[in-house]
């Protein structure tokens, strides 16, 4: 069983670029953007989880997975003593 797959991985990656200061900044995914960045934005819209298949804006659902993706990325990085 896998419990987080490279399509998971990769739509927290994109979630963790949209900048944490402001909900009135977004995301632009352009042309020359990896494949994997294209489809995994792609996943994010089709979820309701951005405004637009090519970035836009977190939407509510968006702002609350992002936080929880930071959280998440904090706890991981943690160094051990």
């Amino acid at each position: 069983m896998v419990l987080v797959d490279q399509n998971m991985v990769d739509e927290l990656n994109l979630l963790l670029r949209f900048p944490a200061s402001s909900l009135m900044q977004g995301l632009k995914i352009h042309n020359d953007a990896s494949q994997t960045v294209v489809h995994a934005a792609g996943r994010l819209y089709a979820k309701g989880i951005i405004t637009q298949p090519d970035g836009g804006y977190l939407t509510d659902l968006g702002i609350d997975l992002a936080e929880h993706a930071r959280t998440l990325q904090v706890a991981l990085s943690m160094k051990l003593n």
